[in-house]
């Protein structure tokens, strides 16, 4: 990998500024991210964080609709889009280099003269209801919803970044301005431009497309708490021909010391076809047609999580064969060094690959500069990537992997999960 190094600016009112030059680059990646997430939502609001993010497409007053929008995005060959998680939204435009200036302009008109026009919000709504229906039919994309309402509770960290049905048809646009001046302050935001660009320019134009928006003070969110005493199990009940489950622990925060050594730890288990999970469940045993884990990180909480579609009638197997792989690494003497390295090479593999598009690369710069005490170049995560021991693996599963930090959430055709509370022993 070639050695990549941001720049940083502040611009009076506070907004955030990084710059990422790729010389070889020919494209370029405007990203403006905004700590503002599901998590800050309320149950009379849940849902807006999203809801929002539509919102901002459909028309500002310099361009009064999504058809002007887009065709300006259309007419210089780019692209563009937006995505909200728990933490953040994000909101891009990629482009040819030569039009900097244009992606700027229109994603700081988007966020600062959003028309929020009430028939406009109105016809998104059904769009986002639909987009929920998805969701709910499509059971190997909501295990992990389920999960996380399992985890974390009833409370903005338990809900569906989308939303619920009954709050998303309540949505006016006066919530809309509020939900905006509680949380779009300047100072709340990075604006990252990656790709062939040069830094300096980059940043004159960023200060005079972003430097009018107005600073404030933001809420916050509630802190994760954790009471967990006992494995739990949720199961939502629907009648598919394959059960999905998500089996999982609770582990810790984005800047935990721990973090990388789950991330090797969730490569051994289930990162790729040679992992242990995709050899036991799946070429071993054929129970499942997908098999992975991954590790993922909050500002306050963390989860390694092991999913599966699996053979509703072997669904028992399934659960426990996860939890022998977890407690033969908890119980290790060592991992075999081989085995440790392919781990450690698939994740440092899967980064570069994926830092290779512009857009990887502002959104990897974007998210630490908001939710991170500091931002660490890649080659910095790949070094720590590297130093982790077969010892530090091990120690991780001996202090994660016990008993009472086991979660199961379930969809399929069960009544309840009663049946599957005995299974759940390390």
């Amino acid at each position: 990998m070639k050695i990549m190094q941001f720049q940083k600016q502040i611009l009076p009112n506070g907004l955030r500024v990084l710059t990422i030059s790729m010389p070889s680059f020919q494209s370029v990646t405007v990203m403006v991210m905004v700590k503002a997430g599901s998590r800050y939502e309320t149950r009379q609001n849940n849902g807006i964080s999203h809801f929002f993010e539509h919102m901002s497409f459909k028309g500002t007053k310099k361009r009064p609709s999504a058809m002007e929008i887009a065709s300006l995005i259309d007419g210089i060959g780019g692209e563009f889009s937006a995505f909200t998680s728990k933490e953040t939204t994000g909101f891009y435009v990629k482009s040819s280099k030569n039009h900097i200036d244009l992606c700027l302009d229109v994603l700081s008109d988007m966020l600062q003269n959003s028309k929020l026009d009430q028939k406009e919000i109105d016809k998104e709504r059904g769009v986002i209801l639909e987009e929920i229906n998805l969701y709910e039919d499509t059971p190997i994309r909501k295990i992990g919803d389920v999960y996380e309402r399992l985890l974390y509770g009833d409370n903005s960290m338990g809900w569906d970044i989308a939303g619920g049905k009954d709050v998303i048809k309540k949505i006016q646009r006066e919530d809309f301005i509020k939900y905006f001046e509680s949380l779009y302050s300047a100072n709340n935001i990075t604006v990252v431009v990656a790709g062939g660009t040069d830094p300096k320019k980059a940043q004159i134009l960023v200060e005079k497309f972003f430097r009018s928006m107005k600073r404030f003070k933001t809420i916050n969110f509630k802190k994760v708490k954790n009471s967990q005493k006992k494995p739990q199990v949720l199961v939502k009940t629907k009648k598919t021909e394959q059960t999905q489950i998500a089996l999982g622990i609770r582990t810790v925060a984005i800047d935990h010391p721990d973090k990388y050594a789950l991330s090797v730890l969730a490569g051994i288990l289930g990162g790729g076809m040679s992992s242990r999970l995709f050899h036991e469940v799946r070429e071993k045993r054929g129970l499942a047609y997908y098999v992975r884990t991954h590790a993922d990180f909050y500002e306050d909480s963390g989860s390694l999580v092991s999913l599966a579609g699996v053979d509703s009638k072997r669904i028992d197997e399934a659960i426990e064969i996860i939890l022998e792989e977890y407690q033969k690494i908890a119980n290790a003497d060592s991992i075999p060094h081989s085995e440790l390295e392919k781990a450690k090479e698939y994740l440092k593999g899967h980064m570069v690959l994926e830092l290779e598009d512009s857009r990887s690369v502002a959104g990897f710069y974007a998210q630490q500069e908001l939710l991170e005490k500091k931002i660490e170049n890649p080659e910095k995560v790949i070094e720590e990537i590297k130093k982790i021991k077969s010892e530090d693996i091990i120690k991780v599963a001996k202090k994660y992997f016990v008993n009472a930090n086991l979660n199961l959430a379930v969809i399929g055709d069960f009544p309840s999960g009663q049946r599957f509370e005995n299974l759940l022993k390390l």
